[in-house]
């Protein structure tokens, strides 16, 4: 599914956060605030592996995502896509980091942590796009 234009540009605004819904084992749901990109029409994100989220993105691959903006939100479902590649992980991850940060602090961040870690990246098919005070 395409994004509208304001539906690209609310997501696009510098520093806002995704929270991802995932689905556990038990069938109750496990939430988690996350950075995100957009990559055309599917929603970048890196995570390390193992992690409650991979776990369960692996088990069940449907999402939920919401990004707010006090009375104005987006609501996104759809399919995760897990990415093992640790190039590409790694590169996700210092995308994400500059996004949120800049070119030095993602540096960083990489060299002290992501470098060391088992990083997976998750993209997002966009099934259904709900929105709130867009205008």
């Amino acid at each position: 599914m395409s994004l509208t234009a304001v539906v690209r540009a609310f997501l696009e605004e510098k520093l806002r956060w995704a929270v991802l819904g995932t689905i556990n084992a038990d069938g109750s749901v496990q939430q988690s605030v996350m950075w995100f990109d957009l990559d055309g029409d599917e929603i970048l994100m890196n995570t390390r592996r193992g992690r409650v989220k991979d776990r369960n993105l692996r088990a069940d691959d449907r999402v939920s995502l919401c990004f707010e903006e006090e009375e104005r939100y987006v609501t996104i479902t759809g399919r995760a896509t897990m990415i093992d590649n640790r190039e590409q992980s790694q590169s996700d991850a210092r995308r994400l980091a500059v996004r949120y940060h800049d070119e030095t602090t993602a540096d960083e961040m990489m060299e002290s942590d992501y470098r060391h870690q088992e990083r997976v990246s998750i993209r997002v098919s966009i099934d259904s796009v709900v929105t709130h005070g867009l205008g």
